[in-house]
């Protein structure tokens, strides 16, 4: 069930006003952490604030931002993507975490003029997805939304756990269950 129009102009008024947010939360989350914060993992196949980062730059250029995109441009198609295989042959890891800081904020603020120039009717439109069915613009706002959400808390999950971990045996998990239990 498609929304109204004004449900529509609702949606893509909340997006970009949420989707604004996530530059700022990133600098107060990250800011001054150290190199090795940046690269530990809280577990072993879990991913570090650098991968989480680099995975956010990169699903911001190829993943919502460009479907997006073709929804906007009336698209028939999205292009594949592999978020899960990029990490290890974009070295994510390895990766500067202030450059890829700063490629995400400059790709967000493409992504934010892009949306700025974009119409709720425009979004409307919708593609085939191979996996999910029929995809508007307005689902995947909701979606990119939502991803932001799910990295933010990962990366909140990560950095709890390598300051936990990093204090041992002092007992952090007096605050409460840590993410990923050792």
């Amino acid at each position: 069930m498609s929304p109204s129009a004004a449900d529509a102009a609702a949606v893509l008024e909340a997006a970009r006003r949420e989707l604004a947010r996530l530059p700022e939360i990133l600098v107060a989350l990250l800011g001054g952490l150290d190199d090795d914060v940046w690269r530990a993992r809280p577990a072993p196949a879990e991913w570090s604030a650098v991968e989480i980062v680099c995975h956010l730059r990169d699903e911001e250029r190829e993943d919502f931002g460009a479907r997006v995109r073709v929804v906007l441009d009336g698209g028939a198609q999205f292009a594949p993507i592999d978020p899960e295989g990029w990490a290890a042959q974009r070295g994510y890891r390895e990766s500067d975490p202030r450059q890829a800081m700063a490629a995400l904020h400059a790709a967000r603020a493409d992504s934010l003029a892009m949306l700025a120039a974009a119409t709720a009717a425009r979004l409307a439109g919708a593609v085939e997805h191979p996996r999910l069915g029929r995809m508007s613009g307005l689902d995947l706002l909701a979606a990119w939304v939502a991803h932001d959400r799910l990295h933010l808390a990962q990366l909140s999950g990560t950095l709890a756990r390598v300051w936990a971990d990093r204090w041992a045996p002092l007992r952090a998990e007096y605050a409460g269950p840590i993410p990923y239990a050792r």
